[in-house]
């Protein structure tokens, strides 16, 4: 499976310019290069302004959604459409998006744990349902956001749903740029599957962003990474014989004793 990604700077607060961006870059990246999934960041179409999202967050099925869908369907490939904000009956959700080849939307999923340190809780509201995982190509795949990769125990619920790829849309800081590489080859080594990441560089109010998008196979090596402050397109071909490989040889799922795992809350 062949994977392309767009490590990219956003412009604040502009969503028509952004994708205007998006749809350059298909034609000028895409027309050449054959691939088989895309993958954006983090909340690309605003970034982090998150005191303009009440004017700025789309509907579900706004402008953003039916852009990727047609352009999915333009150059056939499934697309990883990174995460944009959503306005629901609830509140301002940081949703990601899978489209298939086809146009279809296969799968969506709300940010569940929000970011204390970007005081993402006082904009945005978590997402309420569990984490799934769904298919591109037959091959079964997962997807969280951001700060969720701090959160072991949704990947692994991933992993026993038997996921083989972990996407990341990100846009994390550069200050903990050490721990988005470390915990991507804790996840990949721990669950056995392929880590496929895509973050942000540049920079906005204040903070910058760590960019080393990265592809990270079943045994915890790095195949690509990015750098920490190029826009630039990555690729790499994963191949999926290697997490059958290392499952069958480190067997840690046959190995767990979960009857004897006790979670309790730290006081």
């Amino acid at each position: 499976m062949q994977m392309t990604l767009f490590q990219m700077d956003i412009i604040p607060g502009d969503p028509a310019a952004n994708r205007e961006v998006i749809k350059r870059w298909f034609a000028q990246e895409l027309a050449s290069v054959t691939t088989d999934v895309v993958v954006l960041p983090e909340m690309w179409t605003t970034a982090y302004t998150l005191p303009e999202l009440h004017q700025l967050a789309e509907s579900e099925d706004d402008t953003t959604l039916e852009l990727m869908k047609q352009l999915a369907k333009q150059y056939d490939v499934h697309l990883v459409a990174g995460s944009i904000a959503i306005n629901t009956s609830a509140g301002i959700v940081n949703r990601a998006l899978i489209i298939n080849r086809s146009g279809e939307l296969v799968y969506s999923y709300d940010k569940l744990h929000l970011v204390p340190m970007l005081n993402e809780p006082d904009y945005l509201i978590g997402g309420s349902s569990p984490v799934q995982s769904f298919t591109l190509d037959g091959i079964t795949c997962g997807i969280i956001i951001c700060y969720d990769l701090r959160f072991p125990e949704i990947v692994r619920e991933l992993a026993l749903q038997g996921v083989e790829v972990l996407f990341i849309p990100a846009e994390w800081p550069d200050a903990r740029a050490s721990h988005w590489e470390i915990l991507q080859q804790a996840r990949a080594i721990e669950n056995q599957m392929y880590v496929v990441s895509v973050n942000r560089i540049g920079s906005y109010d204040g903070i910058k962003f760590a960019g080393r998008s990265m592809v990270v196979d079943p045994w915890g090596n790095m195949i690509t990474t990015g750098t920490a402050d190029q826009e630039e397109v990555l690729h790499a071909d994963i191949n999926l014989e290697n997490v059958k490989a290392v499952r069958k040889n480190v067997p840690v799922f046959s190995s767990r004793v979960p009857h004897l795992y006790r979670n309790k809350p730290i006081k």
